[in-house]
């Protein structure tokens, strides 16, 4: 609680090169690595169990032993395959940094906005990844979305 509430707030707020730029890196951070981590979930869900797990699946364990042994076990397997691990670290980096650009820019731009780029950014990333061509269609449904973007914006400043 502020003891004297006439003092004007002097907290300066960042320029609009910091939001644009927070926006890009939260939208990078989720969109372009949601292919690398279906890519390595896919390839880790192909290998198969080690023969030292197989008491989790016999019949005389405890549901509740098998099913705390079997989510450390899962946690254990994606931290231990770099293919997943790094996406999903950077992935939720960029969780935090969406939380500290929420603190700061204004919410009705922010979401709408890192959410956008998170999809334009996802589509990248599977043509990178996956190497998924990307459509005529596709391409026009990215500039519909980048407009949107851009008239949430101008909304806002008038």
């Amino acid at each position: 609680m502020d003891p004297n509430p006439d003092t004007p707030n002097t907290t300066p707020t960042p320029g609009l090169f910091r939001y644009v730029l927070g926006f890009l890196l939260v939208g990078a951070a989720w969109g372009l690595t949601t292919p690398f981590m279906r890519r390595a979930a896919v390839a880790s869900s192909s290998t198969a169990k080690p023969d030292s797990r197989a008491w989790i699946d016999h019949p005389n364990t405890p549901w509740l032993k098998a099913k705390v042994w079997g989510v450390l076990y899962g946690v254990w397997d994606v931290l231990r395959n770099p293919a997943y691990a790094v996406p999903l670290v950077i992935n939720l980096t960029g969780s935090v940094w969406f939380f500290l650009l929420i603190g700061q820019a204004e919410l009705s731009l922010t979401v709408p906005i890192t959410n956008s780029l998170a999809f334009l950014f996802t589509v990248l990333g599977e043509w990178w990844a996956e190497k998924k061509v990307i459509t005529r269609d596709t391409w026009v449904g990215m500039a519909l979305v980048l407009g949107g973007i851009g008239l949430c914006v101008r909304s806002k400043n008038t």
